[in-house]
């Protein structure tokens, strides 16, 4: 296994760390943790670009990885945070990307993850840190505000995506 999936699997490995130090709220160490497993996001894609590395492994499990770490945070601040619909929505397009993405595996087709999913990922990983800490930092109204902002942006960005990426790929759809 290439040193980019090995960061991949490290990021699924650092999620129940993660979950274990939200959950018992030691809020800095889980923000700490998320935002190097979302590091790792950037650096695995450089990685594997730069070296040649890109592998079907990475296609399919790296947006993958992504996933469990951004879902099982919001999952862990609702309804405090997230409100539940949102967290539907967001889930509800991932459902539909993650299906399609099988349908086309099992035909032999790999789709990657397009710019705007990217971004949406993106977007989620700079609100979940801002979430976990605004609730340590009450007076400083800027950070709270940073973070709902973020988490709409991501909202929005994933029924963008969402739409996207089932207009872009509708022939997943017509596969016997």
């Amino acid at each position: 296994m290439n040193l980019p999936n090995k960061l991949t699997v490290g990021r699924m490995i650092a999620v129940p760390f993660f979950i274990a130090a939200y959950m018992l709220q030691y809020y800095v160490l889980a923000c700490v943790i998320f935002i190097v497993a979302s590091a790792t996001d950037w650096l695995d894609g450089y990685l594997a670009r730069k070296w040649k590395m890109v592998s079907n492994f990475g296609k399919i499990m790296d947006p993958l990885a992504d996933k469990i770490l951004v879902y099982s945070a919001f999952c862990l601040m609702v309804p405090s945070q997230v409100p539940g619909w949102m967290l539907i929505i967001i889930l509800a397009r991932e459902f539909v990307v993650s299906g399609m993405r099988t349908v086309a595996a099992s035909e032999g087709i790999v789709i990657a993850a397009g710019k705007s999913g990217k971004l949406k990922t993106v977007l989620q990983m700079i609100a979940v840190p801002l979430l976990i800490i605004a609730p340590a930092f009450p007076a400083v109204t800027v950070i709270n505000t940073l973070a709902q902002g973020f988490l709409w942006a991501s909202l929005v960005m994933t029924v963008y995506s969402g739409c996207e990426y089932v207009l872009q790929n509708k022939s997943v759809f017509s596969m016997k």
